[in-house]
């Protein structure tokens, strides 16, 4: 298949996806979800007042009519206003998305490169000592809660009870030095849960690769270690890991940051979520799932090309 006869596929996938993921959303949303208007008029309103809501807001036009009038407001960038402030969700996305990028990128590197890095050595050292070691590790850091590992972390370096060196709460960032202060401790949380599950995985990609016979012949002739595992096994083992880093990023975005945020009070995307959830704000949410499937899109699309680069093999019959 050419390449641009595949990408053409690929885009009109994920528009299928986009399209099944908001009507799915808009429906739970607000064909069975809450009525908006009852919350916004207050206890004390009269039906007739209340219909009169309904149809100022459009909430009286059929279901149909209505997604598809949201879907042209969203192909034309608007994502309404929040019921909440009357923010408009747009601006209220664009100031947390930095935040929620600032906050989960180093815990979400870190991860993965150490991840990584110890799969490699686990898989050269493969059934021995450092082997049993890695794997003994991982198999803890996969019991281990999110939120105990926040509410430990939290209770060591943010407490009087602890060292207390961090701050326990907000995100007051006015340069390097209290960015550091406000991302160490959900940075340490971060890569302490997501360690055990990358580790495994590489570890089971790099043996995979080992037992190959490129890698096996290189060994014979001498390769050094370094050679074969950088060199050998992590290129042809790239497809794999490029599909589990790039596929974890929407995830870690929206799941880790949701937790984070609303536990340390960080105001990025995850917290905007957990007060839309609260509070039933029907604009954010939709937004929010919205932007998480393109996010998912996207990254399909990256991936494909980022594995097509690595291996000309990718994709072919």
């Amino acid at each position: 298949m050419s390449l641009p006869r595949y990408l053409l596929q690929r885009l009109f996938h994920g528009a299928l996806l986009l399209l099944g993921v908001t009507l799915l959303s808009f429906t739970l949303m607000v064909q069975f979800g809450p009525d908006t208007a009852f919350e916004l008029a207050g206890k004390n309103t009269t039906e007739a007042q209340l219909e009169e809501l309904r149809r100022s807001l459009g909430h009286d036009r059929p279901f149909l009519e209505r997604y598809a009038r949201w879907l042209g407001e969203l192909a034309r960038g608007d994502l309404g206003a929040s019921d909440s402030n009357g923010e408009p969700v747009d601006r209220l996305i664009g100031r947390a998305l930095p935040v929620t990028l600032a906050l989960v990128l180093p815990g979400f590197l870190l991860g993965n490169v150490l991840g990584l890095l110890l799969g490699m050595l686990a898989a050269w050292y493969r059934q021995g000592a450092w082997d049993r070691l890695v794997l003994g590790g991982s198999v803890a850091g996969l019991s281990l809660s999110f939120l105990v590992v926040i509410i430990a972390l939290q209770v060591l370096l943010c407490t009087p009870y602890g060292l207390d060196l961090f701050p326990t709460r907000g995100w007051r960032v006015d340069g390097i030095g209290s960015y550091l202060l406000y991302v160490t401790v959900p940075t340490l949380a971060l890569v302490i849960v997501t360690l055990g599950y990358n580790t495994r995985f590489y570890r089971a990609v790099m043996v995979e690769e080992l037992a190959r016979d490129p890698v096996r012949t290189a060994r014979a002739f001498g390769a050094s270690g370094r050679e074969v595992m950088f060199t050998h096994v992590l290129r042809n083992g790239a497809v794999p890991v490029l599909t589990r880093l790039l596929y974890s990023i929407p995830l870690v975005l929206v799941s880790g940051s949701l937790l984070l945020e609303t536990y340390f009070g960080i105001p990025g995307v995850g917290k905007v979520a957990f007060d839309a959830i609260t509070s039933g704000d029907q604009p954010v949410l939709l937004a929010v799932v919205t932007l998480t499937a393109v996010m998912f899109v996207a990254v399909q699309l990256l991936t494909d090309a980022a594995c097509r680069l690595a291996d000309p093999r990718y994709g072919a019959p």
